[in-house]
């Protein structure tokens, strides 16, 4: 792998597991330092050593163990990293749970409201941290991670889905204030990954999920779901310079071109595309929705 982190430190948080592991993975191997962060501290430490063992010397790993949606484990996170030598030049917003299942009437008001400060206040939290740091800088990637939730309903897992959405709009909300910092605030949609998220589902059953979404489940855990590197590979072309300019945009790993962002950056600063935005019905190709 081309080494186009060599010199850049980043914090991954939810980086003890899944998605999170596989990017922490894929920044090692594109040289870049590494501040990794979970709640299950064996999991943690079992993390820190591997990717310990794809860096080289002149690279620092480290790891603290922390939960994003508590103020106090967030300020010591950013300051340990600071402690580093290399400084801090990347954020990847990464962990996140599902939260309960169910319908919203039923589920435990309790468990809702902890998917929401994980999954939303938690990644507030974590940019309110680093940003005082990387606009003094005047340069910065902050890397939010989206889901299904954020462009689509998703029933009986409202919480994640809320969550979700809001992140988005507050990454593309964010990016405007930082702009002019020069600092990019993107979010990764990675696709259906088969990850424990997904185990949680299966887990919990049509009775709680829903039936057409417990079956789209199954299959997508028969099939394998999307490679987690391509979701990794995006995550390090958002992290690196190749990307400086691109900012305020929801990127799908999957299906859309990044690659060839940086050739239509005029475009891409000039539109709404690749944003949440509202549909009338003249975008469905309907004439009735205008006074």
């Amino acid at each position: 792998m081309e080494r186009v982190l060599t010199g850049r430190t980043a914090i991954v948080t939810g980086a003890n597991q899944g998605f999170g592991l596989a990017v922490a993975r894929a920044f090692a191997m594109a040289g870049a330092n590494l501040m990794l962060c979970g709640r299950n501290t064996e999991l943690l430490g079992r993390a820190r050593r591997e990717i310990e063992s794809l860096a080289t010397a002149d690279q620092e790993i480290m790891a603290y163990p922390a939960d994003v949606a508590k103020p106090d484990d967030v300020e010591k996170l950013v300051a340990n990293t600071l402690g580093m030598q290399r400084g801090l030049h990347v954020l990847v917003n990464n962990a996140g749970i599902y939260g309960p299942k169910g319908l919203i009437e039923e589920v435990d008001w309790g468990d809702w409201v902890k998917a929401i400060e994980i999954n939303l206040l938690g990644s507030v939290l974590m940019c309110r941290a680093v940003l005082p740091h990387l606009r003094k800088n005047r340069y910065g990637k902050i890397i939010q991670l989206s889901g299904g939730g954020a462009t689509n309903p998703l029933p009986r897992i409202s919480a994640y889905a809320a969550s979700k959405a809001a992140i988005v709009r507050f990454a593309e909300t964010l990016a405007e204030e930082v702009r002019d910092d020069n600092i990019g605030v993107n979010a990764i949609a990675p696709g259906a990954l088969n990850t424990r998220l997904l185990d949680e589902v299966l887990e919990a059953g049509p009775e709680k999920v829903g039936e057409g979404f417990y079956d789209r489940a199954v299959k997508q855990k028969e099939q394998g779901g999307a490679p987690l590197q391509k979701g990794a590979d995006l995550a390090i072309f958002l992290a690196s310079s190749a990307s400086d300019g691109i900012t305020g945009k929801l990127i799908s790993a999957v299906w859309d071109p990044w690659e060839r962002f940086p050739g239509h950056l005029d475009t891409l600063n000039r539109s709404d595309i690749y944003t949440l935005r509202r549909i009338v019905p003249k975008d469905r190709a309907q004439n009735w929705g205008d006074k």
